[in-house]
């Protein structure tokens, strides 16, 4: 693809709580290079959004700390940095749009005066080029009448236009990285297709890397050039997308991908995944997955894998394929 931008080592990032300690990040590594779409793949709970949440150090404190492995920036290691030199990078070089645009949007203020919080904090613009900027942004992600919508509230917005005006602030200062959780969840499914369009004409006219964290298959295919998998922490596989859905290797991927519906096949009943994660404050010897994997050997209750090339960017964590 290019020139590395962001590259995870071996994040280990625990959850001290009251009845343990919650290993949500444990020994994480991956890389996304400039200009390239990374999606980040898995079940609820198994560590997509604690892992980005990570690399932006935003995990609630003192609960979530970060405690071990690197994650290098445009070639600096952003655990180095203080808090003070991380809002710098917050907003203006890394964005994040989170999963639900009404509690990412404050009700008391109108869409103008949040657009225009970042653009304040990272570009020192005067008042007047200010509201130009906002209603430029505002036009980017295809709202109509920006003049007289950057006036209003967010309660006035359909979903979908929240969904955008979320973007808008994520996007205001033109970021290297754009980190999006889930951001279609909360669309019916006419309007995911519109915003993820947009998104990616979007990511192309700024040149920006993108981290795609979904559950959605047909989103991974769409936006995606690699895909990770996630599964209790950890990352199970990784290849690039059409590498990943011609040949899935992990039986946990191959799990995810059956359980899909197909258009072609006339199908009474979904195929589901048995059993559940386990808990992250006691896990399992072994394969976190064994209790669950359909091709579950002896070998794997006892021993645990490691990420393997196995082809040409291709890397999966199983006993069985190693």
């Amino acid at each position: 693809m290019g020139k590395k931008l962001l590259e995870v080592r071996d994040l280990k990032t625990h959850l001290f709580t009251r009845r343990g300690v919650i290993k949500a990040v444990d020994g994480v590594s991956f890389s996304v290079d400039k200009n390239e779409t990374l999606g980040l793949v898995g079940e609820s709970g198994c560590g997509k959004t604690i892992t980005c949440l990570s690399i932006l150090k935003l995990l609630p404190n003192p609960v979530g700390q970060i405690v071990g492995g690197k994650i290098i920036f445009d070639n600096v290691d952003l655990l180095s940095k203080s808090e003070k030199e991380m809002r710098k990078i917050r907003g203006r070089r890394i964005s994040m749009i989170l999963q639900d645009p009404m509690t990412s949007l404050d009700p008391l203020f109108t869409i103008g005066e949040q657009i225009a919080e970042p653009i304040r904090s990272h570009q020192n613009l005067e008042r007047t080029n200010l509201r130009k900027k906002i209603i430029e942004m505002l036009k980017l992600v295809k709202i109509s009448a920006p003049e007289a919508r950057i006036k209003e509230y967010p309660f006035q917005m359909s979903g979908g236009m929240r969904q955008r005006i979320v973007g808008a602030i994520a996007l205001s200062c033109q970021p290297d990285l754009l980190i999006a959780d889930e951001p279609t969840t909360a669309l019916d499914v006419t309007i995911q297709a519109q915003f993820m369009r947009l998104l990616k004409e979007i990511q192309q006219e700024f040149n920006m890397a993108m981290i795609m964290i979904t559950h959605d298959f047909g989103i991974v295919a769409k936006v995606c050039d690699r895909v990770a998998v996630m599964y209790s922490g950890k990352i199970v596989e990784s290849a690039g997308v059409r590498d990943l859905f011609n040949h899935p290797l992990h039986p946990y991927t191959k799990a995810l991908m059956g359980a899909l519906p197909k258009m072609e096949e006339d199908m009474e009943k979904l195929t589901t995944i048995d059993g559940q994660p386990p808990d992250l404050g006691h896990l399992p010897p072994g394969c976190n997955f064994a209790a669950r994997c359909p091709e579950v050997k002896e070998i794997c209750r006892c021993d645990s894998p490691i990420l393997s090339e196995i082809n040409d960017g291709h890397v999966v964590s199983c006993l069985r394929v190693q």
